[in-house]
């Protein structure tokens, strides 16, 4: 696979690795069991936004990156937005920590873990050994958006940005 661009397929063996929100294991501190989570069929007849960081609990993805998409999460919903998810390398526990950390419950917004970068790798889409920061909407297995961060700072890969091309 090579980087996606608009207009392309969205892959058929899309994985990541998940812990789903349970209520019962709502406390930052409680760890559920991570799941394979199959994006390619998940999000096969869906409008999704995937927006991956480098890390969680990182200055940048944790004080800039996330809170656009928690703050305009009834937007993008309002665009016909099915699924709103994250990913980065981290694994899943720290994923689902980070959801639980800023207050998101259930699959408003997926925090799935792009295990050892590898999605993002295929992309070429890496910051080293992380994941980079871009964001990609899927629309029924088709890619509409796809932008990768020039710089450090966010800004394509925003939910202003996103939403500004729905």
């Amino acid at each position: 696979m090579t980087e996606l661009k608009v207009g392309d397929s969205f892959p058929s063996d899309v994985k990541f690795s998940y812990v789903p929100y349970t209520a019962d294991k709502g406390d930052i501190t409680s760890c559920g069991i991570p799941i394979t989570y199959d994006a390619s069929k998940e999000w096969a007849d869906k409008k999704v936004v995937l927006f991956s960081v480098p890390g969680a609990f990182t200055p940048g993805c944790s004080a800039k990156h996330l809170p656009g998409y928690i703050e305009n999460l009834s937007k993008l919903k309002s665009k016909g937005v099915d699924v709103v998810a994250t990913i980065a390398f981290n694994d899943a526990w720290v994923m689902s920590a980070w959801g639980k950390a800023n207050g998101i419950k259930g699959d408003d917004i997926l925090f799935l873990s792009d295990s050892d970068a590898e999605f993002s790798k295929k992309l070429g889409w890496t910051q080293g050994e992380r994941t980079a920061r871009y964001a990609l909407v899927i629309d029924h297995g088709k890619i509409t958006y796809a932008e990768k961060e020039p710089g450090r700072e966010v800004t394509v890969s925003s939910a202003e940005a996103v939403l500004s091309k729905l």
